[in-house]
């Protein structure tokens, strides 16, 4: 045994008295300095709407397209009606009309396949993307700027109130002047 540390014997223990230090044992936060548990600057804790990465995006689109034509492919080749130069024309006319239509702004999978509800959970940039659309709707709905600050109003009425106090404080001031 050394530096009082383990067994003083290992015999009858099971064990071979090798002192080993526990990995598992997590220490507690408020002796660790460096990292609070919460930030300290208010900014930091205000909701920020999370940006879709605009290049998984477009993949996904151009996937989308692509799992047309190679649908449209398989049922011509299917078909066995037509040469593999005529099929292959047929798939290209549709790749270009698919694209013309996605750069236009419409979507790949008809109407309403950009809905939220039709999205899987995986799918993060187009769920993130969805709820950028549907609350810039929302906004415009409701009338709100775009520069609107949350807590404006608040801030506002405030300034109003204390205007008006020192509209009083200067009309009780200039009447005692008056007497």
């Amino acid at each position: 045994m050394s530096d009082n540390v383990g067994l003083s014997t290992p015999r009858g223990s099971g064990t071979s008295g090798y002192v080993q230090r526990n990995l598992a044992h997590m220490r507690p936060r408020d002796r660790d300095h460096r990292a609070a548990p919460y930030p300290k600057d208010l900014d930091s804790l205000r909701h920020r709407q999370r940006q879709p990465d605009r290049g998984i995006l477009e993949h996904e689109r151009k996937r989308e397209v692509e799992v047309k034509v190679f649908e449209l492919r398989d049922r011509l080749e299917d078909e066995g009606a037509l040469d593999e130069d005529e099929i292959d024309a047929r798939c290209d006319a549709l790749r270009k009309e698919l694209l013309d239509k996605m750069n236009k702004g419409g979507s790949v999978g008809g109407p309403g396949a950009d809905a939220k509800k039709g999205l899987k959970m995986h799918q993060v940039h187009e769920l993130a993307d969805a709820k950028i659309r549907e609350s810039e709707r929302l906004r415009k709905a409701l009338k709100i700027n775009k520069d609107y600050e949350e807590g404006s109003h608040w801030r506002r009425q405030e300034e109003r109130l204390k205007k008006a106090l020192e509209r009083d404080a200067a009309a009780a001031k200039d009447e005692d002047e008056r007497d």
